[in-house]
């Protein structure tokens, strides 16, 4: 079913998110809407190995914290830069640099808190790829097309964890379906 701008505020939509956002997943009987539940849940189902590393109580451990590191120290950060570099000037905006300074900052410590990690282990949870690190794809696809990539470049083990991140089969395939304009098209000239 073809889905037209706003539908996400239809009754229908907000049945299955009430927050009104994508994505959702239907699953059988089960709706989800949040892409980080969504993602564990089809990980439960379908490659558990990527929420509990090796299987053991302290390699999932690992993974939860790397997912809420991500979830609550990059992603909000990066994010701020990304939407002020790149998305603003989309929507015709100017990009608020006191908002791109201060996050600046606050990358430049969680990236010296990444590269020390990533000096003593090949991920972030641990010695193999997890969801912790799958789920900095998307923002970090982005992000390393604004003028600030080089706070990633400049750390060796980020940029060597980024590089590799990057090349894998999965990330590569879903960045053919991340447009450089968000998706937005011509509504971005309106």
């Amino acid at each position: 079913m073809k889905r037209e701008a706003g539908d996400h505020l239809l009754p229908d939509f907000l049945a299955k998110n009430p927050f009104s956002q994508v994505p959702v997943l239907e699953d059988g009987d089960l709706t989800l809407f949040e892409s980080r539940a969504i993602a564990r849940h089809v990980l439960r189902k379908y490659k558990l190995e990527l929420l509990v590393g090796d299987g053991s109580p302290e390699s999932a451990a690992m993974v939860d914290v790397w997912l809420e590191v991500e979830a609550h120290q990059h992603h909000p950060v990066a994010g701020a830069i990304s939407i002020q570099c790149l998305l603003a000037p989309l929507l015709g905006g100017v990009r608020d640099q006191a908002i791109v300074d201060e996050n600046v900052v606050k990358l430049r410590k969680v990236l010296e808190v990444y590269e020390e990690r990533l000096s003593a282990s090949k991920y972030l949870a641990g010695e193999s790829v997890s969801l912790a690190d799958l789920n900095h794809f998307p923002l970090m696809h982005y992000f390393m097309q604004t003028e600030y990539a080089s706070l990633v470049e400049e750390r060796p083990h980020v940029k060597a964890w980024w590089e590799e991140l990057k090349a894998r089969p999965a990330a590569r395939k879903v960045k053919e379906f991340m447009s450089p304009d968000f998706g937005l098209g011509n509504k971005a000239e309106q």
